[in-house]
């Protein structure tokens, strides 16, 4: 299995449990005071969901699963490409949008969305607050075209 953080980066983490608890992939990460962290499991469809403790998780499969672990005791809601996710940190900038979305970083922007007024590109290394009132929705679209290029 692998463990990431709020940037996605992910290591490996060796677990002898088959279908551990979200306490024991905690302890198997190196994480202390694990009532003070949150852990997700990245499903296949890219959707986030939230393992709670004492939740099992079934590591039989074929595939590697993958965690994300935040130190944090709540999540926030977005909407990304009309998909909503939960997220374990009150910001995200827009590569990790962009990765949660599965678009290339580099032919994709990703936008916040204002209702009423103009959307507001999110930069790569640019944070956005998620924890004011209210759901963030954000949008990917391509920013560079060769179309009608000669």
């Amino acid at each position: 299995m692998e463990v990431g953080d709020a940037e996605l980066a992910f290591r490996p983490v060796r677990i002898d449990d088959p279908v551990p608890t979200g306490r024991q992939i905690l302890d198997a990460a190196g994480i202390r005071q694990v009532e003070e962290h949150l852990l997700f499991l990245v499903l296949s469809n890219g959707e986030l969901e939230e393992l709670r403790l004492d939740e099992t998780a079934d590591l039989r499969g074929g595939g590697v699963e993958r965690f994300l672990i935040f130190a944090s005791a709540e999540s926030y809601r977005i909407e990304l490409d009309r998909k909503v996710l939960e997220w374990g940190a009150c910001a995200i900038s827009g590569r990790v949008l962009k990765r949660l979305a599965g678009v290339d970083p580099a032919t994709y922007g990703v936008w916040l969305e204002v209702r009423g007024g103009e959307d507001q590109p999110v930069g790569d290394s640019e944070l956005v607050r998620l924890d004011g009132k209210g759901l963030e929705r954000f949008f990917t679209g391509i920013t560079q075209t060769t179309e009608g290029a000669a």
